[in-house]
């Protein structure tokens, strides 16, 4: 059974292990034009052996193609203080980008 390539990139302070054909949301990268992304932060790569970086490997690069960018779900954040007649209510909505996995290259 061949062994599929995998890569784990970090983005926005998150970690994210992603193969060609992911979709994934990550946070808002580039402006409303941007089409393609390359994430040069690559912290793993994995084909027959696993490479690791030290923190990053060497040349390595995941490119992505985005489909979307749009806001997420919106988070609401309450705070309460009993008997002190304290109440705030504030909402946020993160602004994503949804991006598929095109390739990932190796170091040369």
């Amino acid at each position: 059974m061949p062994k599929v390539m995998f890569a784990l990139i970090k983005t926005g302070g998150k970690q994210y292990r992603v193969q060609q054909g992911d979709k994934l949301a990550i946070e808002r990268i580039g402006d409303g034009s941007t089409k393609e992304i390359v994430f040069d932060e690559v912290l793993m790569l994995c084909d027959d052996k696993p490479i690791f970086g030290a923190p990053f490997v060497k040349g390595a690069k995941v490119t992505a193609k985005v489909i979307e960018q749009t806001r997420a779900k919106k988070v609401t954040v309450f705070k309460k203080k009993r008997r002190q007649n304290y109440r705030r209510m504030a909402g946020h909505r993160q602004h994503i980008s949804f991006v598929e996995i095109t390739k990932i290259s190796k170091a040369a």
